[in-house]
């Protein structure tokens, strides 16, 4: 069952960057005539007043989610809040007779992805994950070369990972930095790495071994404070983040901290921070195909490392989203044939979240009647298996051995 687009009233939980962003401001400038943003709500009130603002929208502002499902009975709610909340959201969104669109990671434990699952199917109505990597145009491009079969049947694949020092950094300044809340990154950013895997080899991951450590920040800093703000180190340290230089940010974020006390640039350094910042991964299919991944977070570059191998050739990709060398104006996927002639396939970059993925990603959210031939719209269990793979991941570290994936949702 897809969204109804004759039922375009659409909600928003969660007002932060992303909501206010990409679900909110660049959503109806992009998709204005077809749909009507009818509530938002936060559990911070002057955040939720600020996005309001930022957006450009007379929708009411709630703080209660309940109140608003019950007084507005939106068509779809959007779904943008800490990860360990999504799963409350969604299935009150279910029960209450919405379709959800939601953030990845869908949720952050096995039991709350199976309970999502119930709910979905309980209720008759729709979750949809917002996995826009799908739809750059690269991705887009992979996916239908592999289905074309260019390089035969997959046999293996290397997936590498590279967040710079501004946005792996940024992880270990906010929430993010604790496992309660995001379930490590191993969930929180790998869930969409694991899925567009999932979503390439068109097999469910059958079991993960993984190792993760924290070599970068946390208890790993020389000097420490409680937030950027203020901070003595200010002048030597190399990760000090100045709010008052970000006018999005000190908007949703230094005011709205009076609130709740969530501030937007806590120390890196922070001992009690528990994620990983180094992460790698084996994990098999299904179907036999075997992948080498890895995620670091501290690095001079941002982008990643994608190969293929096939019983025919090789597929490959190095996408750089920041480099001190350079990025260029195109992505180039090199085709590489066991027995026939190799070819460079050249993408032309686009600008846009995600590399123009975000527009396409709303676009056919929204589109219920738009041809979907790479199959890139990503349901419930699409967002489970994502979350399932870091899960397991997170499991593996901690207990040292191979842990099953696919098989946590019974």
């Amino acid at each position: 069952m897809s969204l109804d687009l004759a039922q375009q009233r659409i909600a928003l939980v969660g007002t932060g960057h992303r909501g206010t962003g990409m679900w909110g401001k660049e959503l109806l400038s992009r998709l204005g005539p077809q749909v009507d943003l009818v509530g938002l709500c936060d559990i911070n009130g002057m955040r939720a007043h600020r996005s309001q603002r930022a957006i450009g929208t007379n929708a009411p502002v709630f703080t209660d989610f309940g109140e608003m499902l019950s007084t507005l009975r939106p068509a779809t709610v959007m779904v943008c809040t800490r990860d360990d909340t999504h799963d409350d959201l969604i299935v009150q969104a279910l029960e209450a007779g919405s379709d959800v669109i939601t953030e990845k990671p869908m949720a952050t434990t096995a039991a709350k992805c199976r309970r999502i699952l119930e709910a979905e199917a309980r209720t008759g109505r729709k979750v949809n994950v917002a996995f826009n990597y799908r739809y750059a145009p690269f991705g887009a491009k992979i996916k239908e070369l592999l289905m074309e079969g260019a390089i035969g049947e997959i046999t293996s694949i290397d997936f590498h990972w590279y967040l710079d020092t501004r946005h792996g950094a940024d992880y270990f300044r906010r929430w993010h930095a604790y496992q309660k809340n995001s379930g490590s990154l191993f969930v929180h950013k790998s869930t969409h790495h694991f899925d567009l895997l999932n979503w390439y080899v068109a097999d469910e991951p059958k079991e993960i071994f993984a190792r993760g450590n924290l070599r970068h920040y946390g208890a790993n800093g020389p000097y420490r404070g409680e937030r950027c703000h203020g901070c003595l180190h200010a002048a030597d340290c190399d990760f000090h983040l100045d709010i008052a230089a970000d006018p999005w940010l000190e908007m949703l974020y230094e005011d709205p901290s009076r609130e709740d006390g969530y501030v937007r640039d806590a120390c890196v350094f922070r001992e009690d921070i528990d994620i990983y910042d180094t992460m790698s991964a084996s994990l098999v299919y299904g179907n036999g195909v075997q992948v080498s991944y890895s995620l670091n977070a501290c690095m001079p570059v941002e982008g990643h490392h994608l190969a293929f191998n096939g019983r025919k050739g090789r597929l490959e990709i190095r996408h750089k989203e920041k480099d001190p060398f350079g990025i260029g104006d195109h992505d180039e996927i090199l085709l590489m044939r066991n027995f026939g002639p190799s070819e460079t396939i050249r993408i032309t970059r686009e600008h846009g979240g995600h590399f123009g993925g975000d527009k396409r990603l709303q676009a056919m959210l929204f589109d219920p009647e738009m041809p979907d031939p790479l199959h890139q719209r990503a349901g419930a269990r699409a967002g489970a298996l994502s979350v399932l793979c870091g899960v397991a991941a997170v499991e593996s570290v901690k207990t040292g051995r191979a842990v099953p994936v696919a098989a946590q949702l019974g």
